[in-house]
Parts: structure tokens; C-alpha cells; sequence
């Protein structure tokens, strides 16, 4: 990972390239701010510049030994932490370090470096665990940092979500974070700075790292989709400077067509009253998988808003494409200000439901339900 693989954030990059050039760099950093803008992908960035031995014009040289060994994230004096899951069949008495899923962890991160919590809870096939990071983990991370650099140089930890760290294991690190060996570094890329205990907080320099800019969402969006100008632009304009969020809305625009005609069918047979319909709806969606599920639920939450606007005969306000207004057209009318409340709300509480891992048939056979009601209240 090159500092010109990560999207936007040159300030950034300056900043991050300006500790290294002029020898200061703290022994622990804190990358924060919002989601998607790159904190991780900044993090393993750094830290290959760090490690490259021929560096120039403010970046690695990709081509050296040690370049080869970080791209693929195998260089031995790299270490990542991460939360994680005891594995099927292993011993109650021997809570999982982050090696155990290494390989999984490369995989994921080098298809999709902006790779997100619920990329990794899916890539671990979790269902309704919570994954963390244990107290064992700070042992590895103890006796990894105790060895001599064997590649002479830099010893670098990344920590992705400290905030997963169970209490005692923040507590064994914090010696090592505050006074480290010679040329080894801690970087700390939070989601949640909040929730990290204060006196690991202490011992870091904390970078906020903002949210991209549109414009350089665009161009990438531009460079590696192939968009036109326009349609970079509009996505661009949706993401609130998340690449995360950029990318969701490639996936349901790829999608759009299965979304519409699923909304349909629920406001239909929700004002039908056709309860046999909507057991079948709900196990339809039931197995479409969670992110998609999670990406319908937010379609139907912007088809309400549309047709609740369509009402006040606004056009120029309206983004809906030609299938999506015919029907529009006839259903606007039951969407209004005495239930559009109603309807988003039961919407969003099926999606904090699916978030929660709650049983997919019924979060949407239960809202079906509810919406009955709704749709009738016009």
C-alpha cells in the first residue's frame, strides 16, 4: 500500500510523510475521524514508507525487497492486531490471537484496503458474536516487540480497533506503548476513540483524519469504475466523504432494479392485507444476505422520502429514474406527513434489528405486518 493508493488526503499524507523525513516520530499513534476515509489503507501506507530503504519523491520505490514483502503484507517486522473469534473446535482456556486469522485478515484487506467491520465480521463468517481482542494478544505483541528487528530497521504494530481491546489487555500494553523498544512504533486506528481507555489515549499523538473531499472521490471514483463525470459526481455527492459509502452505492445501483420490485411487493401486499404474500416476501428477502438486506432497507427509507416529495409536486427535487417514478405516480399519494414518520421508523428499526443479527424472517415478516397499518393511514 503506496501513499498514492489511498484516495484523497494529501494534508495528510504530508503530515505522515514530514514524522518519517525529519526523524519524529512518536512512539504511538491515534489515525481517527469518520468511516471510510481511509485511516487503515493511511496506517499501512506509513508504515511501508517507513520500512522502504529507497524511498523518493515522497513515496516507497515499490520495487525493493521489502516493498515485495509488505504488498503482500508478509514483511516480518509488520505486526496487525485485530478483534477476533475463538475458532470452532479450539480450547475454551485458549482465547484467539490475531495470527490465527492472518490469512484471512491479508486476504480481505488486499482485494478492498478501505475494508470495513462488517467486511471482517463477514469475511470470519460471524453471526452473533461479538469479536474482541483478547488479553493473550498482548502477550504475542510483548514477546514479537522483545526480538531484534530482523530486517534492521523498523519494528511497526497496527492495532485496527483498539477499542475492541478487552480492558486487561490495554492494561498490559500500556508500559510498551509509553516507553517501547529502539524504532518500533504502535499506530492505532480507531473507529471510536471514545471508547478506549484513557490511559492508552494518553500515550498516543492523535491524527483526526477528515472525510474526502467529493472531488477526490469523484476522480477515483472516476479512475477505477470507469464512471462518466456525471454519474462520479452524484455518487460522489451521496457519500459524505466516505469511500465506504461511495462504493455501497455502486452495489445498490448494480442492484436497483431487485430493490424497486421488492418495495413494491411489500406496499402491495401491505395494502392488500395479503398475509400468506407477505410470509413469502419475507423469507424472499430473508435470503438475499444481510448487507443486502441492509441495502434494501435503506432503498425503501429513500423511496418513502421521494414519494412523500413527489406529493408537493417539486421535480427538480426528485432523483428517482423512469421505473421508479411510474410507480411512484400512483403510490406518492399514501405517503404523507400523518405516516411517513411511521413508515421510516419501522424501516430503520428492521435495519438496527438485521444490525443486532435478529432473526431476518421475522425483522421483515413483523414490519410487513406494520406497515399494514400505515399504508391505510392516509
Amino acid at each position: 500500500m503506496m501513499f498514492a493508493d489511498v484516495i484523497g488526503q494529501e494534508n495528510i499524507k504530508m503530515q505522515l510523510r514530514r514524522l518519517v523525513d525529519e526523524n519524529r516520530m512518536p512512539h504511538a499513534l491515534l489515525l481517527t475521524g469518520p468511516r471510510g476515509n481511509g485511516k487503515l489503507p493511511l496506517a499501512v501506507a506509513l508504515a511501508h514508507y517507513l520500512l522502504c530503504r529507497s524511498r523518493h519523491d515522497g513515496d516507497v520505490c515499490a520495487a525493493c525487497p521489502t516493498c515485495t514483502k509488505v504488498s503482500k503484507l508478509i514483511h516480518s517486522d509488520l505486526h496487525f492486531v485485530f478483534p477476533v473469534l475463538k475458532k470452532k473446535g479450539s480450547s475454551s482456556d485458549t482465547p484467539p490471537v490475531s495470527d490465527d486469522y492472518i490469512a484471512l485478515w491479508r486476504e480481505l484487506f488486499i482485494s478492498n484496503p478501505y475494508m470495513t467491520y462488517a467486511d471482517w465480521l463477514s469475511k470470519m463468517g460471524v453471526e452473533n458474536q461479538q469479536p474482541m481482542i483478547y488479553e493473550r494478544e498482548s502477550s504475542e505483541i510483548l514477546h514479537k516487540l522483545s526480538l531484534q528487528s530482523r530486517e534492521g530497521g523498523w519494528k511497526i504494530v497496527i492495532i485496527w480497533l483498539p477499542e475492541k481491546m478487552k480492558e486487561v489487555c490495554s492494561n498490559k500494553l500500556l508500559k510498551i506503548i509509553e516507553e517501547p523498544p529502539k524504532e518500533t512504533l504502535f499506530i492505532l486506528v480507531s473507529e471510536e476513540p471514545e471508547a478506549i481507555i484513557p490511559t492508552i489515549l494518553s500515550r498516543t499523538q492523535r491524527i483526526d483524519i477528515p472525510a474526502i473531499t467529493p472531488r477526490d472521490i469523484t476522480e477515483a471514483l472516476i479512475k477505477r469504475y470507469h464512471l462518466t463525470p456525471d454519474d462520479a459526481t452524484s455518487v460522489a455527492c451521496q457519500s459524505g466523504g466516505s469511500w465506504e459509502k461511495a462504493e455501497e452505492h455502486l452495489r445498490v445501483d448494480s442492484d436497483k432494479e431487485v430493490y424497486l420490485e421488492l418495495f413494491m411487493q411489500m406496499m402491495r401486499v401491505a395494502y392488500a392485507r395479503n398475509i400468506r404474500e407477505m410470509k413469502k416476501w419475507s423469507e424472499q428477502v430473508a435470503a438475499l444476505g444481510r448487507e443486502r438486506q441492509k441495502h434494501l432497507l435503506d432503498y425503501c427509507q429513500r423511496m418513502i422520502r421521494e414519494n412523500f416529495i413527489m406529493n408537493f409536486r417539486r421535480d427538480e427535487m426528485l432523483s428517482m429514474n423512469p421505473a421508479e417514478r411510474n410507480f411512484s405516480v400512483r403510490f406518492s399519494p399514501y405517503v404523507n406527513e400523518r405516516n411517513i414518520f411511521g413508515i421510516v421508523e419501522e424501516l430503520s428499526e428492521a435495519q438496527r434489528h438485521i444490525e443486532q443479527n435478529v432473526n431476518a424472517k421475522m425483522v421483515f415478516f413483523d414490519m410487513s405486518l406494520r406497515m399494514i397499518v400505515w399504508i391505510k393511514n392516509r
